[in-house]
């Protein structure tokens, strides 16, 4: 079937792949609980820019196949490499949101180093190297967030992805804030695409994957990019340590910027990536 590749472990995944075989290939890492919808902006920007743009429904998420297993970040790095495998992208800029911030790592450090694949990274809000309240990370967030998300999406997944969405994503519940209601209904169009279950799941994949020896293993130049209002990931647990773990980061810190930044910020977010690419 065109436009899908099958995994190892028989899941069926959805990828979009836009522009020239020969042009420097620029592969994107969705958010939970989105697809590769979410990207649309910086596709076409960096399209037009000559590049080479593939972005991929996470299992479980989107046009990808509804399975009831492998929600973890093993095997979300799995599936992006199969895609990558797929369609042999080489030499290749990885760039992943919040969740896709994970998947990156893990895809980076395990499978595009060891097979030379990759060329530059980029963290945008991102997860690791862990979002949940550890030993290790005392900055981190209880569990009791992670079992509130678990328990609003059990009860109304609907309601509960339209609260997360019109709320704290992109800042809307900010004073002053610039409301777009189709942005709001973008979000939950992509998120209700999706499988409950890969949702429900994708919780404790997001929040409790320790990814620090992921973060130290990647060697390639990578960009750190994070709002210092950003409601969901906050900052000084993610893209500070994030900076401090990797050993070739560029860090930037965002004012006022929200979570959602790729999409409400794209403008400024496209042509900062677009600098670190061809730096």
């Amino acid at each position: 079937m065109s436009n899908f590749v099958t995994t190892k472990d028989g899941v069926e995944i959805f990828y979009k792949d836009w522009g020239s075989k020969d042009a420097q290939p620029i592969m994107f890492h969705h958010g939970w609980p989105l697809s590769a919808d979410d990207w649309d902006g910086q596709m076409l920007f960096f399209l037009s820019k000559g590049y080479r743009v593939i972005a991929h429904d996470r299992r479980g998420h989107g046009r990808s196949q509804q399975v009831d297993f492998g929600h973890d970040m093993a095997h979300y790095a799995a599936d992006a490499a199969a895609v990558a495998e797929h369609l042999d992208l080489r030499n290749a800029i990885h760039i992943g949101h919040s969740t896709g911030g994970g998947e990156v790592a893990a895809y980076v450090a395990r499978h595009g180093i060891p097979q030379g694949r990759v060329a530059k990274a980029v963290l945008v809000s991102a997860v690791p190297p862990i979002m949940l309240k550890t030993d290790r990370y005392p900055g981190g967030l209880p569990i009791e967030v992670f079992d509130g998300l678990r328990a609003g999406l059990a009860a109304n997944r609907a309601d509960f992805f339209r609260a997360v969405a019109s709320g704290p994503f992109y800042g809307y519940n900010r004073e002053g804030a610039d409301v777009k209601p189709a942005v709001i209904d973008n979000w939950w169009r992509q998120g209700m695409m999706g499988s409950a279950l890969a949702h429900y799941e994708g919780i404790k994949a997001f929040s409790e994957t320790d990814q620090t020896d992921d973060l130290k293993a990647i060697s390639v130049p990578t960009l750190v990019l994070h709002g210092d209002d950003d409601q969901v990931v906050p900052y000084k647990n993610a893209g500070l340590l994030q900076a401090e773990l990797l050993p070739n980061p560029t860090l930037k810190i965002y004012e006022g910027y929200s979570h959602g930044m790729l999409t409400v910020n794209a403008d400024v977010l496209n042509a900062d990536i677009l600098a670190f690419i061809q730096g």
